[in-house]
């Protein structure tokens, strides 16, 4: 059985019902046709997204990481050039 493919404002307008609190949980899901775990993995995926956003993360990761990870494909780099260089030196026997 094929799985439903649930556009994002669909699911945003699910939770958002939910939150406001003015139906039941279920009978959201039942309208909808979704179970309500799923509903709650969106609510929890939703709330931490809008965490994220106030902290400034709207990459799903921080800037830190995010250099941290620049910085590491640089020293990467690098360390390759010094090998090649140093593999070169070798043979040609200059060192």
């Amino acid at each position: 059985m094929k799985r439903k493919k649930w556009e994002p404002e669909i699911i945003m307008a699910i939770v958002l019902e939910g939150l406001r609190g003015v139906r039941t949980v279920s009978e959201i899901c039942r309208e909808y046709q979704c179970s309500e775990a799923q509903y709650y993995k969106w609510r929890d995926r939703f709330l931490e997204g809008g965490k994220r956003a106030l902290h400034g993360d709207l990459g799903g990761r921080s800037r830190h990481e995010a250099e941290v990870e620049r910085l590491q494909r640089i020293i990467g780099k690098q360390a390759i050039q010094i090998e090649i260089l140093k593999k070169t030196e070798e043979f040609l026997g200059t060192k």
